[in-house]
């Protein structure tokens, strides 16, 4: 007998860190396809378990497309809110609190909105650069710009804060040790793919700055193979060639060090004993949080020198 079969384009909408809750749970279900029959056998199965409401149906390049636009807006929002975060330190606005005020806006909404260093993980930058390529190939170059520009903002932007590190360091880090608190794109993952650690760390490195990272969960090897470097010994510091070494606890990476600089949201740095890794460190200690994890007047009140992303309360 002649079997037929049919294409479906059944696009996930998963979240690192959350992908089981939001397979249980997905907020819609997106089936594309040119055959009806083809369509409801796989209908019936997320049945099971999601409501009727919330499965839609359309045809096979509205489904893939609204895949890649997806990410592609979120990743938007963030380099709009990440390039919003630069003008707030210029104006001595704070960030949160603009956030805060437009994302009670119901037309806006208050989801990616949080300011950091720059979007990662292994589906913005690549959708974005499919969804650029299809413009072009369309001859939708004007679109295929505004596009382009979301990962611009999201490069500048990590490429900002090296220079604001470096330039609050008197302008030289070499020979300094600079504690990094966070390789992971985001808390909740070991994934470093497009992790904005990677570039901030190895700009640092370049500068001939010491690094000392630790992240709750990204093991020595990966950081090796996303730095493109082996760590050095203990015996290679203090030298100003620049380098980094892997710590295996917040106390160790921040031992005798000038700087913290923290770049992923783990729940372990928004309770940082500041009294205490102030003692361990040297002076002048400087905080850079690019996750506004820290309370910027206890860092003061213990002898910080503290920048915050987006805080322009902070000269």
């Amino acid at each position: 007998n002649e079997k037929k079969f049919f294409i479906l384009s059944n696009p996930e909408f998963l979240a690192e860190g959350t992908a089981i809750f939001d397979l249980e749970n997905p907020d819609r279900v997106l089936i594309g396809g040119n055959n009806e029959r083809a369509i409801d056998s796989l209908k019936k199965i997320y049945l099971n378990w999601v409501s009727e409401e919330k499965i839609l149906t359309t045809d096979l390049w509205s489904s893939e497309l609204s895949k890649l636009i997806a990410n592609a807006f979120l990743a938007q929002r963030v380099s709009s809110i990440n390039s919003i975060s630069a003008l707030c330190e210029s104006t001595q606005a704070n960030i949160n609190e603009v956030a805060k005020a437009i994302g009670m806006d119901l037309r806006i909404g208050k989801h990616f909105l949080k300011s950091g260093p720059g979007f990662g993980g292994s589906c913005f930058k690549k959708d974005i650069l499919n969804l650029i390529y299809i413009c072009n190939h369309y001859g939708l170059k004007e679109v295929a710009s505004y596009w382009e520009k979301v990962i611009q903002i999201n490069e500048w932007q990590q490429k900002r804060i090296t220079k604001i590190i470096v330039d609050r360091m008197f302008g030289n880090v070499a020979g300094k040790k600079i504690s990094i608190l966070g390789f992971s794109f985001k808390a909740n993952t070991n994934d470093t793919r497009e992790s904005p650690a990677i570039n901030i760390c190895s700009d640092l490195i370049e500068e001939g700055s010491y690094l000392s990272i630790y992240d709750p969960k990204v093991e020595l090897q990966q950081i090796q193979i996303d730095l493109g470097m082996k760590p050095l010994d203990d015996n290679s510091w203090p030298n100003k060639n620049g380098g980094w070494q892997f710590a295996y606890s917040i106390k160790e990476s921040v031992e005798n060090s000038d700087a913290i600089v923290i770049l992923s949201d783990w729940d372990d740095f928004f309770k940082l004993d500041l009294k205490s890794l102030i003692n361990i460190m040297r002076n002048p200690s400087w905080i850079f949080d690019t996750r506004n994890t820290i309370d910027t007047k206890q860092a003061k009140a213990v002898g910080f020198n503290i920048w915050s992303l987006g805080d322009g309360s902070l000269i």
